[in-house]
């Protein structure tokens, strides 16, 4: 089926702005806007492996997930798979298959650090009703925070994670009441000198929270219900859910400590459930519709459906990378950018999203205009049982892959999509040049990190191969020579040249290799040609019979 739009399923073809206003969500077939249903499928199918008993070390790698993935305003893959309820205790015993409960499209999950997010929406809308300055003290409005070194802390620091503070504290555990604990927070001192590091830290949400709270005169949850949620219709979000929908909500950890048993229904996060249900770090339920509902808030400028809950200026600032001074840890207010690990092959500067420790990612591509999200209970029955960024790499990178990627010239380039560990060449025969050297062409398109290069090398013997330096020219190319090619997020073709002497017997191949961790979309190359004094030795366009592939596949789109 053709296209809605010309640049629909175009991962090649980046958007600029916001999508339009009037974007609401739509289920249709991935084809009809334009993006390939076979990367999808496949990510479908693995998500229900990682649920079989033996997934990993013995153990599936989560009990059940939901997952929804979004272009251009339509639903095109929604998966629901394994056991919202499966085990028994901690040690995973399973329960009685009568006892079980499915994973289903609308289950509820607990979002866990997801919640920062409606903390940071909160806090924004503060912002551009003019009763909160981002680069005011947080004191002016939290006097009893402006103590043991913590006057000059700002909004801003608290909502990028560089106000010095630690990452948490045992509330829970070490105090006795509600009040106790915030002022526990209140109280702590800075690890570090404000702003002069990212840390990640629960209390910088749980302080904005109490904030949100002393400027409204509600509690957070009923500022994120009568401000958020209920504006766009977000039914099923929300702390504290009520006991109607427990048949629907995931269970997560059995907790002997604090004896609790098998926590369902409830804030999984101890110092969250200490408070009530009800924090800025933590405590949000929700399921993948209703987050998809969010993300194409977001995505649309602030407004979904008629209701505007942010301005557009918020928005951008809450995209905007604030934390240029800690390179990697690159993050707006609220939201986190540009982080491979989860965010796959749709992460570039300004993909945003963030995950929750049970088990839940959300991840948001204004380039695409693509949301990726996965909602597990990794957790379930055992926090121990192990980290899910495998997965999470692997749904959104599913999204990117289905994605066209035009070919520079022609009807076909090679591509790799490799996984971790792994290593594609595309080689050319022996060639026997004339002259002194001898010069390479190509067009590049790279979607990987830094770990995972792809190098020209050439051979003489096969055997003992050299690097060639490269010249990449276009959006996001290196400007200097290169042993490599490298890079996420420019979603461009490059075109890149390299000269080396003549010699005889020579070979060249294109090396793509990945290491253990964060595989992005992968790694193109078209209109190859090697030319010495007297004409083309290879013409890649004409002739793509004259290399040997290992890992690399001709693709059209």
């Amino acid at each position: 089926m053709a296209s809605a739009h010309p640049d629909s399923g175009r991962f090649d073809r980046s958007k600029e702005g916001f999508a339009p206003a009037s974007t609401v969500l739509h289920e249709a077939p991935p084809e009809q806007v334009g993006l390939d249903p076979e990367p999808l499928r496949d990510a479908d199918r693995q998500l229900t492996e990682w649920t079989q008993d033996d997934a990993v070390d013995g153990h599936p790698l989560f009990s059940g997930a939901v997952g929804m993935l979004v272009h251009g305003g339509k639903i095109v893959d929604t998966h629901a798979t394994g056991e919202a309820v499966r085990y028994a205790d901690g040690e995973g015993t399973e329960l009685p298959e009568s006892e079980q409960v499915p994973m289903r499209p609308d289950t509820i999950f607990d979002m866990a650090s997801v919640t920062k997010l409606f903390t940071s929406i909160a806090v924004m809308q503060l912002v551009q009703d003019g009763q909160v300055e981002l680069d005011a003290p947080v004191a002016r409005y939290l006097p009893e925070f402006g103590v043991n070194g913590k006057q000059s802390i700002t909004v801003e620091q608290l909502l990028t994670h560089t106000s010095g503070l630690e990452p948490f504290l045992l509330l829970w555990q070490d105090w006795p009441d509600k009040q106790s604990r915030i002022k526990a927070v209140m109280d702590v001192a800075p690890e570090n000198e404000p702003g002069s590091t990212y840390t990640y830290s629960d209390l910088n949400l749980i302080t904005l929270g109490v904030l949100v709270e002393r400027l409204t005169g509600s509690t957070l949850d009923q500022v994120v219900t009568e401000r958020i949620t209920a504006p766009l219709g977000m039914s099923d979000t929300g702390f504290n859910p009520p006991a109607s929908k427990l048949d629907r909500i995931a269970a997560t950890e059995f907790q002997s400590d604090p004896d609790r048993g098998m926590v369902r229904g409830e804030v999984h996060d101890e110092n969250a459930w200490s408070l009530g249900g009800v924090a800025g770090h933590a405590g949000v339920f929700s399921t993948a519709r209703d987050m998809a509902v969010l993300g194409q808030a977001m995505l649309n400028g602030g407004t979904y459906d008629g209701t505007r809950v942010l301005s557009e200026d918020s928005v951008r600032a809450m995209f905007t990378n604030y934390n240029l001074d800690f390179p990697g840890d690159d993050h707006g207010l609220g939201f986190e950018l540009n982080q491979l690990w989860y965010m796959g092959g749709l992460n570039s500067t300004v993909t945003a999203g963030h995950t929750g420790y049970s088990g839940t990612s959300f991840v948001l591509d204004p380039k695409s205009r693509s949301i990726a999200i996965l909602l597990s209970n990794r957790v379930h029955p055992s926090r121990e049982w192990g980290s899910i960024n495998v997965a999470r790499q692997a749904w959104a990178t599913a999204l990117s892959r289905s994605m066209a990627v035009l070919p520079a010239k022609g009807r076909s380039y090679w591509f790799s999509a490799l996984g971790d560990d792994s290593t594609a060449t595309l080689t050319t025969q022996p060639l026997t040049p004339s002259g002194r050297y001898v010069s390479v062409r190509f067009s590049a398109f790279v979607d990987n990190e830094s770990a995972d290069p792809l190098v020209l090398e050439s051979s003489t013997d096969g055997v003992t191969w050299e690097t060639v330096p490269l010249h990449a020219k276009g959006a996001g190319a290196p400007r200097e020579a290169t042993p490599f090619l490298a890079g996420t997020g420019h979603r461009s073709w490059w075109s890149v040249r390299a000269e080396l002497p003549s010699t005889e017997n020579l070979t060249l191949r294109w090396r793509f290799t990945t290491d253990g961790n964060y595989t992005a979309r992968g790694v193109s190359l078209d209109d190859i040609r090697v030319i010495d004094t007297e004409g083309a030795l290879v013409d890649g366009e004409r002739h793509p019979e004259a290399f040997s592939a290992i890992g690399f596949a001709l693709h059209s789109r």
